[in-house]
């Protein structure tokens, strides 16, 4: 079996574990996540299965979307509610203050990654040191928050708790812009729940459960109308189109010669297509040597 299965993660449960389950059900040994959720989330999780985990490291950088609710007047160590406390506050601010709070935050900000997390520092994971109660230093990243707004009909003002919906870049922490966010309406702020609701260009429209997927083995009715193809992932680059005798070529690792290729190319990474095989990898063009190398190719498994 060989492409993308998106799991709606339940919450409670590791991306990892996922994973694992993943393999149970559909019996391929072959499988992993594009990146992580932690266990209190839930959302869209791509997993990628067989043949399509060679790609796993040429995956390019895609916004992510998440639904997050949030309670103010308290901090924790995690900044999520499974940490220990370390705030409580009062509380004098309306709903239409955390709105305009909000502005803030739109657009390219810089963030400090979260002492829970998986950044490493010196080569140590911040969550090892995190869970030794050990602190350091950490640099602000640059990220981008590319809509950032408030859903009114899911906020609670009399209960201090609201949820916004976020469009970011790779590598935004939800948990810190919440505590950001805390920090300058002077009340705290801390997560309650976060669903992603966009990866790598999927939505929870794409998305089965880990219960229905079980239930395709048990019923028998299989995988096939849920499994994506591999080439999705990789919409944003450029195709290029070969006879079939190149393919043949570049199925063996053979590089292309560019004159041979009906399309003017660049030194970059193209999606390689047959037209009677399809998708065949991807090719890397390199302009001094005037040829599209193999830089990875699709091996379908069964």
């Amino acid at each position: 079996m060989t492409g993308i299965i998106c799991i709606n993660k339940d919450k409670d449960i590791t991306s990892f574990g996922v994973v694992a389950k993943i393999r149970g059900i559909t019996r391929e040994k072959k499988a992993g996540h594009t990146g992580t959720l932690d266990p209190m989330a839930t959302g869209v999780l791509p997993i990628m299965l067989g043949g399509a985990t060679r790609f796993l490291n040429y995956l390019p950088d895609s916004d992510k979307g998440y639904r997050a609710e949030f309670m103010l007047g308290k901090t924790t160590d995690t900044l999520d509610i499974t940490g220990n406390v370390t705030g409580e506050y009062e509380v004098n601010v309306s709903l239409a203050d955390v709105e305009a709070a909000l502005d803030d935050f739109k657009g390219e900000i810089e963030q400090v990654p979260p002492m829970y997390s998986a950044v490493s520092v010196d080569g140590q994971r911040l969550y090892d040191l995190a869970r030794r109660g050990i602190e350091v230093e950490r640099q602000a990243r640059k990220v981008e928050i590319k809509s950032l707004s408030l859903c009114k009909e899911l906020s609670n003002e009399k209960e201090n708790v609201y949820t916004i919906d976020v469009v970011c870049s790779k590598g935004t922490y939800i948990r810190s812009l919440i505590d950001d966010l805390g920090k300058k309406l002077g009340t705290g702020a801390v997560m309650t729940a976060l669903e992603r609701t966009l990866a790598m260009g999927f939505t929870l429209d794409d998305c089965a459960t880990l219960g229905e997927m079980q239930e395709r083995r048990n019923s028998g009715k299989g995988f096939e109308d849920v499994l994506i193809n591999i080439e999705k992932m990789f919409s944003s680059f450029e195709s290029v189109y070969v006879s079939p005798a190149q393919a043949k070529r570049f199925q063996n690792g053979g590089a292309l010669d560019i004159n041979r290729i009906k399309k003017k190319l660049e030194n970059k990474v193209y999606t390689v297509y047959s037209g009677d095989i399809g998708f065949l990898g991807l090719g890397k063009c390199d302009m001094q040597k005037g040829e599209l190398s193999v830089e990875r190719l699709l091996v379908k498994r069964d």
